[in-house]
């Protein structure tokens, strides 16, 4: 549903305990519903699947927890990497490119270090073209191609 009508998502949830509704944050829910009794012993149409106050206060914190657990997507170098690009692969030049020039496999080798375009988007890069003149040596960036991805 988040993917097909681009909105936010959530759960009615209408079963006895937090199980479904802890689950429904690891599938994208936002939102959940539920029912709050301050005494379930006092009866009432939905008392058999309403939460009371100690059983909402553990869905806050439970849920709170597995939306933290989800994490974000980052492929960005966090701070603690920044000494080891020198350790990583990337994309370089080893065979000089004129501008406007069709990149081939004899112009480009993974290499260390990991200053330019990581070695995953080779095949993006070979049939782009050199938007600038490069030198033997050159780290590949994306700003320097002419790629399907950025014409």
């Amino acid at each position: 549903m988040i993917e097909q009508f681009s909105l936010v998502t959530g759960l009615s949830d209408h079963t006895q305990d937090n199980t479904t509704a802890l689950t429904s944050v690891a599938t994208g829910a936002s939102i959940i519903e539920k029912h709050v009794i301050l005494d379930r012993s006092h009866g009432g149409p939905d008392d058999s699947f309403s939460l009371e106050p100690n059983e909402l206060a553990a869905l806050f914190t439970d849920t709170k927890v597995a939306w933290e657990a989800l994490g974000r997507v980052d492929y960005g170098h966090k701070s603690s990497e920044k000494g080891n690009v020198k350790f990583r692969r990337s994309l370089y030049v080893v065979k000089s490119l004129k501008q406007g020039e069709t990149v081939t496999h004899e112009h480009i080798r993974s290499i260390r270090p990991g200053f330019g375009i990581v070695p995953k988007h080779l095949s993006k890069i070979i049939g782009s073209t050199a938007r600038i003149n490069m030198e033997k040596g050159t780290a590949v960036k994306h700003d320097n191609l002419l790629t399907s991805d950025n014409t």
